[in-house]
């Protein structure tokens, strides 16, 4: 089963990443940044995790106020560098844990946190700035593999510090109770204190800082009992963010071990970094399969029932690439390209020979079977000039007359706008 061999919180300032990618290592201004990760980079070397769970608020760059969520579960194969408006930092991407990703959305959903989940999508300095510093990677890439937790913390309302150390209790069982030997390393981002709009911008506060780290290692319930504003009054606005680490601290035991701690204040953000390792024995084998069960327990049976398809996250992770085709057909501009030279627009696309002889053949039935959600394949048959119809006898294998005779009423729509709209 996976182990939680401990966590490590850290500030997540762009300041770091500047810092590393301006060489700034031995410039008294920012030397102390590089001190405080040394022992972070030995931790990791000498307990070796397989993965780091990563939680962060993204900063407005992947993720925008269209569709904003409280807790997104990132569920892809590989994650890259996000463009924050002046070019991605030049570092290669970071391998995903897709495996890990999907047991935990369903463990946290069975434990009724209702998760979004995300691919396709860069990560910023969210994520990227402390972990440029603390995971060795070169141009092959990194030595570990990574989930990330996206919170938002920008957009109010958002989940009580309350809410984040339970979602934390949470994550301890969904990823004990995952069965791949693995060994895995919590990183909790943000914070310290600090704000960066209004006229109260610059705001610090280090006796704040000093307490929330005393309480978060001893105490940490006394720091579910504070507000929104609370933070925000003690820390500053942006530095109320920190409710993530309660995330990070509800995933480990009642009593921790300290083994690293520090603490800077170079300009605009206080920049913390700790080490914490597990006191609590792990969960036993049998808890970890009773788990696994109850996750199971809303679908059981439910694939056994003919000709049905449950759309689980591994039929969409393994559907992704046509699926996203499909999806972009909603694209005015690229209805007009598909019409007028389906082909060019299939030997583009990055698809399958596979998945382009299923298109092709507008094989509702095999598209359904490949990992296809239903509501895509509307679409496919608006561009065709098909009705849903089709598909629905398509799928059993009729002719639409057939299938017609076993309808109320013998109608035929689609989702197509009228024409000429």
């Amino acid at each position: 089963m996976a182990t939680i061999i401990g966590a490590i919180a850290t500030s997540h300032t762009p300041t770091i990443g500047f810092a590393l990618d301006a060489n700034k290592q031995e410039d008294p201004a920012w030397k102390p940044i590089f001190e405080s990760y040394a022992p972070i980079g030995r931790w990791i070397e000498d307990r070796k995790p397989d993965v780091l769970l990563m939680i962060y608020n993204d900063h407005i760059t992947s993720f925008f106020f269209d569709h904003y969520s409280a807790f997104c579960l990132g569920v892809d194969d590989s994650y890259a560098v996000a463009d924050e408006g002046g070019g991605p930092r030049p570092m290669p991407p970071i391998a995903g844990h897709a495996g890990l990703s999907r047991h935990i959305v369903q463990s946290l959903m069975t434990d009724e946190f209702d998760m979004s989940t995300f691919r396709d999508k860069g990560l910023d300095h969210g994520i990227f700035s402390p972990l440029s510093v603390l995971l060795p990677h070169d141009a092959a890439g990194w030595r570990a593999k990574i989930v990330p937790l996206q919170v938002g913390v920008l957009q109010f309302p958002i989940p009580t510090a309350l809410r984040c150390w339970k979602l934390g209790q949470a994550l301890r069982r969904a990823i004990e109770s995952y069965p791949e030997d693995i060994k895995v390393a919590l990183v909790a981002t943000g914070g310290l204190s600090h704000q960066v709009h209004g006229e109260r911008c610059g705001f610090n506060n280090t006796p704040w800082d000093e307490e929330f780290l005393e309480l978060l290692e001893k105490d940490p319930i006394a720091l579910t009992r504070l507000t929104h504003a609370d933070y925000a009054r003690l820390g500053g606005m942006e530095g109320s963010e920190v409710i993530m680490w309660l995330i990070m601290r509800g995933a480990l035991s009642a009593s921790v071990r300290k083994v690293h701690q520090s603490y800077y204040l170079p300009s605009m953000c206080a920049i913390a970094t700790a080490i914490y390792e597990n006191e609590a024995a792990p969960m036993s084998e049998a808890q970890a399969e009773q788990h696994r069960q109850a996750m199971d327990a809303e679908l059981a049976g439910a694939n056994r029932l003919e000709g049905t398809y449950p759309y689980t996250l591994e039929r969409s992770a393994g559907g992704w690439r046509v699926n996203k085709f499909l999806h972009g057909l909603i694209d005015a501009e690229t209805r007009a390209a598909f019409q007028a030279d389906k082909e060019s627009v299939l030997a583009l696309a990055d698809i399958t020979d596979e998945e382009r002889d299923l298109i092709r053949r507008r094989d509702w039935r095999g598209l359904i079977h490949y990992g296809v959600v239903f509501f895509l394949l509307e679409k496919l048959a608006a561009i065709s000039g098909a009705s849903n119809l089709d598909i629905y006898a398509g799928m059993r294998g009729q002719t639409v007359e057939d299938f017609q005779k076993t309808r109320n009423q013998q109608v035929t729509y689609s989702v197509a706008a009228p024409v000429g709209n």
